[in-house]
């Protein structure tokens, strides 16, 4: 009888290779958000954005046409500065879910969503 001693394997690695990052106890699903994060809140500390906010749950915008929901957009940050209200979405990977999600945003709720 032979034993054999169990595989380990490599823990699974997110689709586009983003690492989860926590700042100030807010977890990021990327170490470029995190990093984003951190300078809009220098940006906030010094006065230039206003009202810097990070919690997903306020920053769901549904996306319905004729009345039937498509899809939900989940913004990473939003944010008041000299042009006004700021929607930002940090992208490692344009896909194209996104394209058509920021499309949607735009002709919705004539938001232009700001890229970095």
């Amino acid at each position: 009888m032979t034993i054999r001693t169990p595989i380990r394997l490599k823990p699974p690695r997110s689709k586009y290779r983003a690492i989860r990052t926590t700042v100030d106890g807010i977890t990021f699903a990327s170490k470029k958000e995190a990093a984003r994060y951190a300078e809009l809140k220098m940006l906030e500390n010094a006065g230039k954005i206003d009202a810097l906010v990070v919690d997903k749950r306020e920053l769901r915008y549904p996306l319905c046409v004729n009345g039937i929901k498509i899809c939900t957009y989940e913004a990473d940050f939003r944010y008041f500065d000299e042009t006004g209200k700021v929607l930002e979405d940090v992208k490692g990977v344009k896909t194209p879910a996104y394209r058509i999600k920021r499309k949607l945003m735009k002709a919705l709720y004539g938001i232009e969503v700001r890229e970095v």
